[in-house]
């Protein structure tokens, strides 16, 4: 099976990128021209490879289409574009649907008592292979009209973390021998991002953070892309450990950031 999906990935590749992709990379995908020129060929032949071999499926009647197909992927390829990896290997689907949708959920109070409720989100990751997402949410992110969020970021950045079979905030497949370090600044902050939640006090990293360790992972990928130079001017040994992570520094750019947003 690896031969087979290696012939299939070098057969793609050999293929032009599309005019209409590029054009939507340079239209909708705000970090793409930020890029250096070898970085944006490496980041297309990831984009081949993805659209090649995951599946979107439109829900409630959103029919899926290239632009949304390359934006995510766009968005997707970005977190893996220099790291060692797979490009998502337990990935199978992209589920979109046009607006948020709603999930069952269920919690356990103090008592062991179970209540059921539905809930309204913009987007999921789940461990078997399912990314959700909503095309709103992905306008969202293609207007930047909330800076610092990006539910694409997000939720890929929890497949990332899913990838040693449990979504816990610690990428193990990619840390490799810098786990210490990250569990120790990682614990810290995280801490600390509780504790000023707690206090009702400002931060950067947006608050859902706070809800646990693999939202926290998830919260600071998105801020690292987003909003790099506020990341790195309060919490610069977090920074450091996202950008040795994904071998990128967003905020090399002093005056805009990878994503153009950033103040």
């Amino acid at each position: 099976m690896g031969l087979l999906r290696n012939w299939r990935r070098r057969r793609h590749l050999t293929q032009p990128v599309p005019a209409a992709w590029e054009e939507t990379l340079r239209r909708d995908v705000n970090f793409y021209m930020q890029l250096t020129s070898s970085e944006r060929e490496s980041l297309c032949r990831h984009i081949r490879v993805f659209l090649a071999e995951k599946n979107f499926e439109g829900c409630d009647g959103l029919t899926i289409t290239d632009r949304i197909r390359v934006v995510v992927a766009a968005y997707a390829c970005l977190l893996v574009l220099n790291i060692k990896s797979d490009i998502y290997p337990l990935l199978g689907s992209i589920l979109i649907y046009p607006t948020s949708f709603a999930v069952q959920v269920s919690a356990a109070d103090e008592s062991g008592i179970v209540t059921e409720a539905r809930e309204e989100r913009l987007g999921e990751s789940w461990e078997a292979g399912t990314v959700v997402l909503s095309w709103d949410s992905i306008l969202e992110v293609i207007e930047g009209r909330h800076r610092g969020l990006n539910v694409i970021l997000h939720e890929f950045a929890h497949q990332l973390d899913a990838e040693d079979g449990i979504t816990d905030g610690a990428p193990l497949c990619h840390l490799r021998d810098r786990y210490k370090d990250w569990a120790e600044v990682c614990s810290a902050t995280y801490i600390e991002m509780r504790n000023k939640q707690r206090r009702g006090r400002p931060q950067v990293l947006d608050r859902y953070g706070a809800s646990s360790p693999a939202e926290f992972f998830a919260v600071a990928t998105e801020t690292f892309f987003e909003q790099p130079n506020r990341l790195k001017a309060h919490h610069a040994d977090l920074y450091a450990e996202l950008e040795a992570l994904y071998r990128q520094d967003p905020a090399r750019d002093e005056n805009t950031g990878l994503s153009g947003r950033d103040p």
